[in-house]
C-alpha cells in the first residue's frame, strides 16, 4: 500500500502510468519540501540539483528583461513539475522559480531522477511530451511580447490560463488561480497601470468579472476576437 503522504502520486502526470508496486519503488526517492510566499526556490544560473513537482500552491518562473523588469514566463499550478529541462540536460537553471503563495513540493535529486527514468521509461516519455509543449508556449510568449498589442497579449494570456486551469461555471469559465494585476503585467511584459486599465476595460465590456478573487471569463468569444481579429 502506498504511504499516505504520497497516496495521490497517480494524479501527477509523469507517474500516471505506474501501478501501486511501481510507485512504491519510486517513493524512497521523493522528498517533501515547503516554501513560503515570495520565497525563492532557485535562481537563474544555480546548479540544477533538484527536479520539483508542485503539490499545492503556485510558483512563477521568471526572467529579467533587458530594462530590468521581471517577466513571468510560466505559472506552475499543481500537480505540474518545474526545473525539468535543466535537470535532464545537466545545465544551470535558465530562469528563476519563486513561490507566489505558500507552496508544497516534492523534489527529486538529479541523480535519483535519472535512476527513475532509467527504470521507468514512461516517466521520461511523459516528461518530454510536457516539455515540448512548454517550449512552444515559451516561444509564443516571447513572440507575443515582441509583436502584439498589450490588449491582445492580455486577452491571449486569459485564454491560455482558461485552457490550463479553467473550470466551467454555467456559461462562464473560472480561472482557478488568484492573480494580481502585478502578476498579469509581469506575464505580458507591461506596466501594472496598463494591466489595470485593460482589465478594467474588459470588465466594463462584460468580457470578464471577479469571483472570490479569481478571474471569471464571461465572454470567451470576445477575447478570441481580440487575439484573432
Amino acid at each position: 500500500m502506498i504511504d499516505d503522504t504520497f497516496k495521490n502520486l497517480k494524479v501527477i502526470p509523469i507517474f500516471s502510468s505506474l501501478d501501486d508496486e511501481e510507485l512504491k519503488e519510486v517513493q524512497p526517492y521523493l522528498i517533501r519540501d515547503n516554501f513560503k510566499k515570495k520565497q525563492e526556490i532557485f535562481s537563474e544560473g544555480d546548479p540544477s540539483d533538484w527536479f520539483y513537482i508542485l503539490i499545492s500552491g503556485k510558483v512563477k518562473i521568471t526572467k529579467m528583461s533587458i530594462d530590468g523588469r521581471e517577466i513571468i514566463i510560466e505559472l506552475i499550478s499543481p500537480p505540474d513539475f518545474f526545473g525539468g529541462f535543466a535537470v535532464l540536460k545537466g545545465f544551470p537553471y535558465p530562469a528563476n522559480a519563486v513561490a507566489m503563495e505558500d507552496s508544497n513540493v516534492i523534489k527529486i535529486s538529479r541523480h535519483n531522477l535519472l535512476k527513475i527514468i532509467d527504470r521507468f521509461p514512461n516517466v521520461m516519455y511523459e516528461m518530454t511530451a510536457n516539455l515540448g509543449d512548454r517550449i512552444r508556449e515559451f516561444h509564443d510568449t516571447l513572440k507575443n511580447i515582441a509583436l502584439e498589442r498589450v490588449e491582445s497579449r492580455i486577452a491571449a494570456l486569459l485564454l491560455k490560463l482558461a485552457d490550463k486551469t479553467g473550470e466551467r461555471k454555467d456559461n462562464s469559465i473560472l480561472i482557478n488561480m488568484r492573480l494580481t494585476k502585478q502578476d498579469i503585467a509581469e506575464m505580458v511584459g507591461t506596466t501594472v497601470e496598463t494591466a489595470i486599465r485593460i482589465m478594467s476595460k474588459f470588465k466594463k465590456s462584460g468580457f470578464i468579472d471577479d469571483k472570490d478573487g479569481k478571474i471569471l471569463i464571461k465572454d470567451i468569444g470576445a477575447l478570441e476576437l481580440i487575439v484573432y481579429p
